[in-house]
C-alpha cells in the first residue's frame, strides 16, 4: 500500500502525462553479477551507498535453512543506530500472503472454500456488483483481484488512527470503492480491500480476530518472535525510522491492516521464506499442504488463467520473470518502507529485501542482484518451444490496444495518451509499448489463442473473449499480475493526441500574448467591448483549470489527507473544475455572439479554434469524470 504513490498517480492523470504501466517492465541496471555471498554484500552496499537509503534487511534461504541474514546500514539516522538481523521493517503488501495462507488453510479444514460466494459468507459488508446474480463475486475473486473493484480510496489511504478499530469497521469507512466495474473473475486489477475482506471472513469463521488467528496458526508455530500487525513494544524498540524524501516518517495505521501491516526482521523473513522453499513444512510439520502452495502460485480467475495462461497474480503471490527463472513473489511499500519477498519452488531458494526508504527503484536493483546470484549456477530453464516448431498461425492482429483493467477509474479515470501498437508479420506477432518508441516484444502462436514471448520462452499472451468488449487480449506481465487489452481505433487515438496538443499550443500563444494585449489596451490601441471579452473569455477557462491543478498539488504535497476529506481545499477543486467547464461553455458562446462585431481575423479566428478546443476537453474531462471532481469520494 503506497499513499504517497497514489497520491502522485492522481496528480499525473489531471496533468495530462500519466503513460501506461509497462507491460512488460523495465530491465534492471545490474552492476555485476556476484558468485558469492561477500560479493553479494558489497554490492548491495555500493547500491545503498549511491542511492542514499538508510538500511536495507536481507534474508537468503536455500532448502537447507538459512543462507544469509542481516541488517546493513543505518536503521535510525538521527539516533545512529545501526541495523541488525533483528531489526523490524515494514513490509506492506507483502503482507497479503498471509490472507491467502489463512484462508486455504481454513479450506482444507472444511470451514470454507475459495468457490463460495462472498454475499453469503458475510452480507454485512458492503459491495456492490451489477452482475451478482449470474457472475457472483467469490472468496478467490478477492485474493486474485479479479472483483472489479476499484481499488481502495484517498480516504482510505490516507486514513491514520491509532487507535485500535476492529477490521470491520476499517471495512464500512468508505465502502464506496466497492463497485465491480466489469464482470467479477474476468480482468484483474490491483485492489486493497479485496483480500481485508477476505480477512475478515476469516474472523467470522473462526472467531477470532484475523491477527490472532494468523498469530496462533501461522506466526508462533514458525517462530516468528516479533512479527506483528501493530505499533508493538518490539517495533517501538527495534523498528528502523522510515524515510521519505530524506524526510522520518511516523508510523502509519493502516485501516486495513490485513493488506499491508506487518512488521517484521529479516530474521522473521527468513523463516517465512522457509514455508514456501521448504513446500509448507515447518520443521517436522505440515502447517499448509503443499497443493495449497501451488494454488496460491497459480492465477485461475481471469478469463486467460481460465484459457491456460499460467503467469500473472494468483492468490497473495504473483509470478516475476528473471532472465528465464519464474520466480513466485510479492512485494510491498508504506510511507518510505519497500519490500521484496521472492522464491524459486523449483530450485528451492529464496529471498526477501526490506528498505526504509521509499525508493522502489533499489529494492528493483538488490533484487536483480540477488536473483543473479541465485541463478548464476542454475542450470537455464528449457523453454517450452522453439521458434521453429509452431503449433499453430498467427491470427492477423494490427492496431492499437490500451488496457481496460485499470486499478482506479473512480472518482475519475484518464485513458492514458499512449498506447501498445500490436501487429502481424508471417508467424510473429509483435508488441511495442508506447507504440513508435517502446521497446518491441515477439511472439509466436502456440494454439488455442496462446502466443510466446521470444524472451522468456513462456506462453505470456493470450486470445480471449470479454462478455462487455468481446475479443482482447491478455497478457502476463513481468511484475504484479496481467493487463487486459482491448483496441483503440488510431482515429481515435491519435486525434485524441491532436487535439490536446493544438489545445496546449494554442493555449501557450495566448498566455504569451496576455502581456502585450495589455500593454496595448492601456495604451489605448485595442478598444474595449467585444476585443476585450473574446480574449478574456478565451483564457477564462484556462484560469480555472490552472487553479484547480495548483490546488490538488497544494492538497498532495500536503500529505496530511486534505485531499481525503471536504473542506476548503478539495471543495475549491471541486468549483474549480466546474468553473473550467462553465467557462468552456460560455467561450464559445461570447464566440457566437460577436462573430459579426469586427475584430481582427487574426485574433477572432484563434480564439474561435482555442474556445472550440476548450469545450471538446470539458466534455472529455465531464465523461471522465474529472468536471466536479470531488477527491474525497
Amino acid at each position: 500500500m503506497k499513499q504517497s504513490k497514489f497520491i502522485r498517480i492522481y496528480s499525473l492523470v489531471l496533468l495530462f502525462t500519466a503513460f501506461s504501466a509497462g507491460v512488460y517492465g523495465q530491465e534492471v541496471d545490474i552492476i555485476q553479477k556476484p558468485k558469492t555471498v561477500e560479493e553479494l554484500r558489497k554490492a548491495i552496499l555500493e547500491v545503498l551507498a549511491e542511492t542514499g537509503t538508510p538500511a536495507a534487511g536481507i534474508a537468503l534461504v536455500d532448502s537447507e535453512g538459512p543462507v544469509w541474514i542481516e541488517g546493513i546500514g543505518i536503521a535510525d539516522r538521527e539516533k545512529n543506530v545501526p541495523a541488525d538481523e533483528e531489526t523490524m521493517f515494514r513490509i506492506g503488501s507483502t503482507s497479503k500472503v498471509f490472507v491467502a495462507l489463512a484462508i486455504l488453510k481454513l479450506q482444507e479444514q472444511g470451514k470454507l472454500s475459495l468457490k463460495d460466494r462472498v454475499k453469503d459468507l458475510v452480507p454485512e459488508i458492503e459491495f456492490a456488483n451489477p452482475w451478482e446474480d449470474t457472475n457472483p463475486i467469490l472468496v478467490e475473486h478477492l485474493l486474485e483481484h479479479t472483483t472489479g473493484w476499484d481499488d481502495i480510496h484517498l480516504p482510505e489511504f490516507t486514513s491514520n488512527d491509532p487507535e485500535l478499530k476492529p477490521l470491520k469497521e476499517g471495512l464500512a469507512y468508505h465502502p464506496h470503492s466497492r463497485i465491480s466495474r466489469w464482470v467479477p473473475g474476468t480482468r484483474m486489477a490491483y485492489a486493497n480491500s479485496g483480500p481485508a475482506v477476505a480477512a475478515y471472513i476469516v474472523e467470522k469463521t473462526t472467531g477470532q480476530t484475523y491477527e490472532a488467528y494468523i498469530q496462533e496458526n501461522f506466526l508462533s508455530p514458525m517462530g516468528m518472535e516479533t512479527m506483528t500487525y501493530f505499533l508493538s513494544e518490539d517495533y517501538k524498540q527495534k523498528g528502523a525510522t522510515l524515510y521519505k524524501e530524506e524526510y522520518p516518517q511516523e508510523y502509519w495505521h493502516i485501516i486495513m491492516r490485513p493488506s499491508g501491516a506487518i512488521n517484521a526482521s529479516p530474521k522473521d523473513m527468513a523463516r517465512m521464506l522457509q514455508l514456501f522453499v521448504q513446500r509448507g513444512r515447518v520443521n517436522a510439520t505440515q502447517l499448509i499442504s503443499e497443493s495449497a502452495l501451488k494454488r496460491m502460485e497459480t492465477p485461475s480467475t481471469t478469463l486467460g488463467a481460465k484459457a491456460g495462461l499460467k503467469y500473472g497474480y494468483g492468490l497473495g503471490l504473483y509470478t516475476s520473470d528473471h532472465n528465464g527463472f519464474t520466480y513466485y513473489k510479492h512485494g510491498g511499500g508504506i510511507g518510505g518502507g519497500v519490500s521484496d519477498f521472492s522464491y524459486l519452488p523449483d530450485y528451492g531458494v529464496g529471498y526477501s529485501v526490506q528498505i526504509n526508504a521509499g525508493k522502489p527503484e533499489v529494492i528493483r536493483k538488490i533484487s536483480g542482484l540477488i536473483r543473479d546470484y541465485q541463478t548464476h549456477h542454475l542450470p537455464k530453464p528449457e523453454k517450452t518451444f522453439s521458434s521453429s516448431e509452431f503449433k499453430g498461425i498467427a491470427r492477423p492482429l494490427n492496431g492499437y490496444y490500451q488496457a481496460i483493467n485499470p486499478r482506479n477509474s473512480l472518482p475519475f479515470y484518464l485513458p492514458p495518451l499512449t498506447a501498445e501498437r500490436i501487429w502481424t508479420e508471417g508467424d510473429t506477432i509483435y508488441s511495442q509499448l508506447p507504440a513508435f518508441l517502446g521497446e518491441t516484444v515477439k511472439f509466436v502462436p502456440a494454439g488455442n489463442g496462446f502466443y510466446h514471448n521470444l524472451h522468456t520462452g513462456r506462453p505470456d499472451f493470450v486470445i480471449v473473449t470479454d462478455p462487455l468488449e468481446g475479443e482482447v487480449l491478455e497478457l502476463a506481465g513481468k511484475e504484479s499480475g496481467t493487463v487486459t487489452l482491448g483496441a483503440i481505433p488510431g482515429a481515435i487515438l491519435f486525434g485524441r493526441i491532436a487535439v490536446l496538443m493544438l489545445w496546449v499550443i494554442l493555449v501557450i500563444q495566448a498566455s504569451v500574448l496576455v502581456p502585450f494585449w495589455g500593454y496595448r489596451y492601456w495604451k489605448g490601441r485595442i478598444p474595449g467591448g467585444a476585443n476585450v471579452l473574446i480574449r478574456v473569455w478565451s483564457l477564462l477557462p484556462v484560469a480555472f483549470l490552472m487553479s484547480a491543478l495548483v490546488l490538488f498539488a497544494a492538497g498532495a504535497m500536503d500529505g496530511t489527507g486534505l485531499l481525503a476529506k471536504p473542506n476548503i481545499l478539495s471543495l475549491s477543486i471541486m468549483l474549480a473544475t466546474l468553473g473550467f467547464f462553465a467557462a468552456a461553455v460560455f467561450s464559445v458562446v461570447i464566440v457566437i455572439r460577436f462573430r459579426n462585431k469586427g475584430i481582427k481575423r487574426s485574433i477572432f479566428l484563434p480564439a474561435t479554434f482555442l474556445s472550440g478546443l476548450h469545450l471538446l476537453v470539458a466534455f472529455y474531462l465531464l465523461w471522465h469524470g474529472v468536471i466536479g471532481l470531488r477527491t474525497w469520494a
